[in-house]
């Protein structure tokens, strides 16, 4: 996925095992989807939290924050429990979506690469944001796509 392209719809299990789709997501504004590698680890908790801790700026911007990763669903419960996270984490167990995005890893041990998608209503690819390192650079540079989408 790159910006510009077309994401298709999907559906997937979040930490309560409710199916979320993106495109029921997509009515309540856009989406900042945000892939991590995996759940109650040191760079993704460190990752996550941050997403949390702006939840005031992105409500702001009428932008929905979620989550995913390959863990499962009881995983992913354990990880929005023990980190107090506010918003949706989805578990693609199969990586099916990784692929769709194009941020799966061959070795399974990584899983995925972390990248955010910013995701306008029109189901378009706003920015993409990859950085192994940075943990901030995400959240950060979600919410400068985000004010451009602004009229």
């Amino acid at each position: 996925m790159e910006k510009g392209d077309l994401v298709p719809d999907f559906t997937l299990p979040d930490q309560k095992g409710v199916e979320r789709s993106l495109s029921t997501l997509l009515k309540d504004g856009p989406v900042v989807l945000f892939f991590y590698p995996a759940a109650m680890t040191k760079g993704c908790t460190k990752e996550s939290c941050y997403f949390r801790d702006l939840a005031s700026e992105f409500a702001a911007l009428g932008a929905q924050r979620i989550g995913i990763s390959m863990d499962s669903v009881e995983r992913q419960a354990l990880f929005t429990s023990t980190n107090a996270l506010d918003y949706p984490l989805l578990a693609d167990v199969g990586g099916n979506v990784a692929k769709l995005f194009g941020v799966k890893r061959t070795v399974d041990f990584l899983k995925v690469k972390r990248a955010t998608f910013v995701i306008g209503q029109d189901s378009r690819v706003a920015e993409v944001i990859t950085s192994e390192l940075n943990m901030n650079a995400h959240a950060e540079r979600a919410l400068e796509a985000l004010a451009a989408l602004k009229p």
